[in-house]
């Protein structure tokens, strides 16, 4: 499992501009896997605690039972506007429930509040980050990696 600490720590531009809009807007879209294979988007609150990054989703919720099956999912920043210039962040990875100890050490989460059971808290193993730069009026967009298998890269490109 890479956490968000060890992210950093191997990307550390990337994971602080990451931080930067996950923590602006409170709020990202998780993609998961049905079990029939099929794509499922849902919105989440992470928090970045303890050097994981965190979410909620209630026990009864299909994006849990998809997790539950099948781990893989995708992050993706809020994106509040079209043409705003905003940078995208995404995360590719496994959502692995947390420990108690990890769960309950986030005492922002939502989950607190919530009687025992009500809620399951995964912690997301990173296995690939993007980060997405527009600069719109020189219509150049540049893109930051990172991979376990390919560690860091960056290319930029004009657009559109």
């Amino acid at each position: 499992m890479i956490s968000w600490h060890e992210f950093e720590t191997a990307a550390p531009l990337i994971a602080q501009l990451g931080r930067e809009r996950l923590e602006g807007t409170r709020v990202a879209l998780l993609g998961t896997l049905r079990k029939d294979g099929s794509p499922r988007i849902s919105p989440i609150e992470p928090y970045l605690s303890q050097g994981h990054l965190l979410f909620g989703a209630m026990s009864s919720s299909l994006k849990t039972r998809d997790l539950l099956h099948d781990p893989r999912c995708a992050l993706h920043s809020a994106i509040t506007a079209p043409d705003t210039g905003e940078a995208e962040f995404k995360i590719y990875g496994r959502a692995i429930e947390a420990p108690t100890e990890i769960r309950e050490g986030c005492s922002d989460g939502w989950w607190q509040a919530q009687p025992s059971g009500a809620a399951v808290v995964f912690a997301l193993s990173i296995e690939q980050a993007t980060l997405i730069e527009w600069n719109l009026p020189h219509g150049q967009m540049v893109v930051r990696r990172w991979s376990i298998r390919d560690g860091l890269t960056k290319t930029s490109r004009s657009y559109p």
